[in-house]
């Protein structure tokens, strides 16, 4: 904030010094022809009038009468006007003729008026001038450092305070809320944002309780697992001393062992399958939609992506209809299947057809160039499953994995075939509910 307090600091000195300049070079600087041209101006006043009582037969009433006569715009420097006739000698009508007045006059006189012109003479104008030129640029300075301020205090404030929310984020401060925000340019932002945050912190609290959860689980099975080692334990060591010379009891001691290793592979079966839950928490809202939404927003998409990758992408003709599930989410699912046919296919061709039956509806994407081996396929849809052609090609392995959860939310599936004419042509597809 100290730079655009600077910024404004500097705009009022400049103004300032601008404006000393201007007025001393007004100041010392006369008007070229000022001082004559309002001498100019009375004697055509003079003739204008001279011919006005020849042809009226009396005199005009005021300057602008006499202006409209004579079919002239203005006199230079002449402000008004004033008559007296000849024949009325009062010293009232004298003194208020030639008094009352502070601008400067000059007088001349008809075979039956009198006539008094005021006018401004260069010191006036030249007062005038500069005061106008002050003004003017006054007006100016309140505007612009009106516009300052309101950069200042509606864009530049308001950033600044947010600046600190990314940081905070990233240091895991995710408990103190966000100050609701009306501002127009950054209040969706900060809404957005508090979502953000909110969304983080139910992220960390699912991802500390399941931490927990695993954890517990784990010591549990490992003290549980203790108590069969133990028991074997002991019948190794009473075995290695002999202790017993009977068969039956040797056979009976061999079971006791086999049936203790048995409960060991049953806890670590319970490890196993733990460590293999869920790790993701997928949310959908399921409702009814039209599929026409999401395919076209896939085609608006994808087209001109595809066009500048040099890939030939087609949708096929499809008939509307109204299906079941989370458009947002459904649209997610074919990005990430039209990302991996970007990533792992010869980059040539991907298309999308559609099958509309009685109770679904199909996508189905199509890409060529798919080197992936057929023992290989129905892993693509485990999490962190990567296939032997991803080469150096990176990734997670978790978006095939993320779509068949969504999918499932959804009461849909998704499958993957691969082509049987030798091609490498991979289809994968997606089925929703018709409504």
């Amino acid at each position: 904030m100290k730079k655009i307090n600077r910024i404004i600091f500097l705009t009022v000195m400049s103004f300032l010094l601008l404006m000393c300049l201007v007025n001393i070079y007004l100041s010392q600087n006369s008007f070229q022809h000022a001082g004559r041209e309002y001498r100019v101006s009375i004697n055509r006043i003079e003739k204008a009038v001279t011919a006005f009582e020849k042809e009226k037969r009396r005199a005009p009433a005021n300057l602008e009468e006499l202006m409209q006569y004579a079919g002239v715009e203005e006199y230079p420097q002449v402000t008004g006007l004033y008559t007296l006739a000849s024949d009325d000698n009062s010293k009232e009508e004298t003194a208020r003729f030639l008094g009352g007045e502070t601008a400067d006059y000059a007088v001349f006189v008809t075979e039956e008026y009198y006539y008094k012109v005021t006018y401004a003479p260069e010191g006036q104008m030249k007062g005038q001038i500069i005061m106008l030129v002050n003004g003017i640029s006054f007006c100016m300075l309140v505007i612009v450092l009106a516009f300052l301020f309101y950069i200042k205090q509606k864009i530049l404030l308001p950033f600044y305070r947010l600046s600190e929310i990314p940081f905070q984020l990233s240091k895991g401060n995710l408990t103190i809320p966000l100050l609701e925000n009306k501002n127009r340019f950054f209040g969706r932002f900060v809404w957005g944002m508090d979502l953000l945050r909110e969304n983080l912190e139910e992220q960390k609290i699912r991802e500390l309780e399941l931490q927990k959860e695993k954890k517990v689980l784990l010591l549990s099975l490992s003290h549980d697992i203790k108590t069969p080692l133990s028991a074997i334990k002991l019948y190794a060591k009473a075995l290695s001393k002999n202790l017993y010379q009977e068969e039956g009891k040797k056979i009976e001691i061999a079971e006791n062992i086999n049936d203790k290793v048995d409960e060991i592979e049953g806890y670590i079966s319970e490890i196993v399958k733990a460590s293999n839950e869920d790790f993701l928490h997928f949310e959908v809202e399921n409702e009814e939609f039209y599929i026409k939404e999401v395919l076209e927003e896939i085609r608006e998409y994808y087209e001109d992506k595809m066009a500048l990758n040099q890939i030939e992408f087609q949708v096929g003709a499809y008939r509307n209809c109204l299906v079941y599930g989370d458009k947002d989410r459904l649209v997610e699912v074919l990005q990430n299947i039209i990302e991996n046919a970007i990533k792992y296919g010869d980059g040539k061709k991907i298309w999308l057809e559609m099958k509309r039956e009685e109770e679904e509806y199909k996508i189905l994407v199509f890409n060529t160039g798919c080197q992936l081996p057929d023992k290989e396929l129905s892993h693509i849809f485990d999490s962190f499953f990567r296939g032997s052609n991803v080469e150096k090609k990176p990734g997670s392995g978790l978006g095939l994995y993320i779509c068949r959860q969504l999918m499932h939310l959804m009461e849909g599936e998704v499958t993957a075939v691969l082509g049987s004419n030798g091609t490498g042509t991979m289809m994968v597809q997606v089925v929703v509910h018709r409504v």
